[in-house]
């Protein structure tokens, strides 16, 4: 599903280079549940953004789904998270004043994909599949961490994606709570769903199939 070769990623901080990520090679198969580990400051989260077209790299190629899109403009970029990527993050990034179903459901207007009926429905699908078809009424302020974090994974999963990108998805939870998510992100993979997992937590690493670990922005194993 992914190919990434030579990819490194350049910021220019006033007068001065950073380099971000230093020429990373790396493969993920389809239905893989892979570990994106390392440090704060190794580079990991800026790898993802790339991964996640969110960013493009400033060397190198990146292949996903057998298609080069390194180089994609932001509009089609756009057009490929849409179509192939879902996210998770760590503060969840919620409408405050929607409800559960709502922010599911609104991933579903860009590029018009659904609308009326049958947008509610897959929401209302996307919320049964992560246990809370009975929250989706309430909005972000009355539900638990937990709870938020799933409506978060139900509106990844309501576009259907091939890929899931989770950055540091335990990292506002309790530990319980935290071993839930990770629990759930399982079963998706186990349901044929391809997971990147990025984070600092070796515990919340070993849940994955596989681990790459990352320092000074380089991939180290």
């Amino acid at each position: 599903m992914i190919t990434a070769r030579g990819l490194s990623k350049t910021y220019r901080l006033g007068g001065a280079e950073v380099q971000a990520v230093r020429s990373v090679s790396l493969s993920i198969a389809r239905g893989e549940h892979v570990a994106l580990t390392g440090a704060s400051g190794s580079g990991k989260s800026t790898l993802m953004h790339v991964l996640g077209c969110l960013d493009t790299p400033t060397r190198g190629e990146y292949w996903l789904n057998g298609a080069e899109v390194g180089r994609l403009s932001r509009d089609a970029r756009a057009g490929v998270r849409n179509a192939h990527i879902g996210f998770v993050f760590q503060n969840f990034n919620l409408l405050p004043r929607l409800s559960a179903l709502e922010n599911v459901q609104l991933p579903l207007g860009y590029g018009r994909r659904l609308g009326g009926k049958a947008a509610r429905a897959a929401a209302i699908a996307a919320l049964e599949r992560v246990g809370l078809a009975d929250r989706m009424r309430h909005r972000p302020a009355e539900l638990s961490g937990g709870q938020r974090q799933r409506v978060a994974i139900a509106r990844a999963l309501v576009t259907q994606p091939s890929l899931l990108l989770a950055d540091e998805p335990t990292g506002s939870l309790d530990s319980a709570t935290g071993r839930d998510i990770l629990a759930l992100l399982t079963e998706l993979n186990a349901a044929g769903l391809t997971i990147l997992l990025v984070t600092h937590d070796a515990a919340v690493a070993a849940t994955a199939h596989r681990v790459l670990l990352m320092a000074d922005g380089r991939l180290l194993e």
